[in-house]
Parts: C-alpha cells; sequence; structure tokens
C-alpha cells in the first residue's frame, strides 16, 4: 500500500498556495534572519552583528536569548544594560506571538529538523523508539544547575545554532557533523527528536507560550474528518488534540505553550480547520 503523503488533499482543494501560504512564510522568515547573520561577515554589509544568543540590529535594537542571558546570571557574571533590555525584548515579543513560535518562525535548525520530517514521511519511515517530550525540560534544569557549578554558559558550547552559524562561516567542520547527527536522529530514531524532545532552548520558550495572545484555533472543528493529516506534520502533535476534540476545557483554542504557531495545520487541513486567533 502506497503511503499517504499529508496535503495532497488541501493541494486539491485550496490549492498550491493556501496549501502551502504560512510554511513558505516561514521560509522566508527563517532565511532572511539567517541571511542577516552572514551579510556582515561574508559580505562586509553589517544590519545585524553577532549572534543568535545575542545581537545588535542596526545599531540601535539590542536582542539577547533570555538562556543565554538567564545562565551569565547563574554564572555569576555582570549582565549590561544592554544585555538585559535584549533579554527583557525578546521575552516580551514571544509572550505576545507565543513562544515556540521562534523554534519554527526563526531558529535554522528547524530547517534541519523539518527536511528530516519531509523525508521520513516520503519513506514512511517507523520510529521504534519511545521518548518523552519532557526530557527537554530536565536538559533545561540540568543545564541551568551547571551554569554556578561551573560559571560558565555551557550551552554555547554545543548549542546546534551556534555551531550551525560558525559552520556557514567558516566551513565544513564538527560543526556539520553536529548538524547531521541531529538530521539523521530525527530521521532515523526519534520523529522531531530534537525540537519535540531534546532542545533545552524550546523547552523555556514553551514557558511565556502558555501565556501567549496569538494563537491557533480549531474554529470549525465540527468540519473535521479525521483525516489526521494535521497530526502527521505538527511538530508537536499533542497539542491538538484537546482543542480538536472539545477536550480538557472544551475550548476550540491550542492553549499548549508548546504549540509553535508555525500554521503547517492551518495549511494542510482541506477543510480549513484551523485559523490563527487569539487566545480569548
Amino acid at each position: 500500500m502506497t503511503a499517504r503523503i499529508p496535503g495532497r488533499e488541501a493541494i486539491r482543494k485550496k490549492g498550491m498556495v493556501r496549501a502551502a501560504k504560512w510554511l513558505a512564510l516561514r521560509r522566508i522568515s527563517q532565511l532572511t534572519i539567517l541571511l542577516l547573520f552572514l551579510l556582515g561577515p561574508l559580505a562586509g554589509v553589517w544590519i545585524v552583528r553577532g549572534s543568535f544568543s545575542a545581537s545588535m540590529t542596526l545599531d540601535v535594537l539590542p536582542l539577547t536569548d533570555p538562556l543565554t542571558a538567564l545562565q551569565s546570571l547563574l554564572a555569576g557574571h555582570t549582565l549590561g544594560a544592554t544585555a538585559l533590555i535584549g533579554a527583557l525584548i525578546v521575552a516580551v515579543f514571544y509572550l505576545l506571538v507565543g513562544g515556540r513560535a521562534y523554534c519554527s518562525w526563526a531558529c535554522p535548525v528547524n530547517l534541519v529538523t523539518d527536511a528530516a520530517a519531509w523525508l521520513g514521511r516520503r519513506l514512511d519511515l517507523k520510529k521504534s523508539i519511545g521518548f518523552n517530550n519532557t526530557v527537554r525540560y530536565w536538559l533545561l534544569g540540568f543545564i541551568l544547575l551547571l551554569a554556578p557549578l561551573t560559571g560558565a554558559v555551557v550551552w554555547e558550547w554545543v548549542n546546534p545554532v551556534t555551531i550551525l552559524q560558525r559552520g556557514l562561516l567558516f566551513g565544513i567542520g564538527l560543526g556539520w557533523a553536529v548538524v547531521a547527527a541531529i538530521f539523521l536522529f530525527d530521521l532515523l530514531v526519534v520523529r522531531r527528536g530534537w525540537c519535540g524532545h531534546l532542545c533545552p532552548v524550546g523547552a523555556l520558550y514553551s514557558l511565556p507560550g502558555f501565556l501567549s495572545l496569538l494563537r491557533v484555533r480549531a474554529a470549525r472543528r465540527e468540519q473535521c474528518t479525521d483525516c489526521m493529516d494535521c497530526y502527521s506534520v505538527c511538530p508537536e502533535p499533542q497539542v491538538i488534540r484537546p482543542a480538536l476534540k472539545g477536550e480538557a476545557s472544551g475550548s476550540p483554542v491550542i492553549l499548549s505553550g508548546n504549540c509553535t504557531n508555525c500554521g503547517r495545520c492551518i495549511d494542510i487541513c482541506p477543510e480549513n480547520v484551523f485559523q490563527f486567533s487569539q487566545r480569548f
């Protein structure tokens, strides 16, 4: 039997553009952000200086990764006003749009894990290893505990985002081995293994996500035909069911902080069950 390819029915009913609108916008966002970081070192056009951990845009807008800032404080380092303001700006922004939106709209590693998920669906690969998605919170706690014990921002030593950025700037090296390992782990071992089960950055960003205003709503859930396409493409499929089936609060709004607001369920649904909305 040929494996069902999620999205074919949506393309037939809605057309290619509407069936991939949010995916296309995410790719533009991710690649634009990555390009802005690379333009300075590679072309001498310094729109953004720094890295995903801490940057300055147009010499005016500071942005600091909250996990980096938190580790630095726990390690006993003194953060300047610019770094603290940058962390506050990032925290407030993702409090509004959803913490895990960073994972789907900004993080370059998402390009790698999405590619692994797409290939896995195409090859109809079955994953046999179970993995609890709370592991990422234990890993986050461990990283934060290491900061005061070592006096260092330990996560930056192994952060795949930082490693990927260095690899693009300085060429082939250990960084590409780390990226390849994440791709193969997601493809062959655990579906969405890195983003959905291990990444401590996503774990931290999920916390403001529980309070964020921007939400996906199953506005027409009575139209659902149980085709399961949304579950197939969702990076956090466990967040869909309570809203879609009226479980728990009965609200059609996806309230989980682990929803990445990627919009793939909106794209992929041939019945237009989902839409972006707000939590109230």
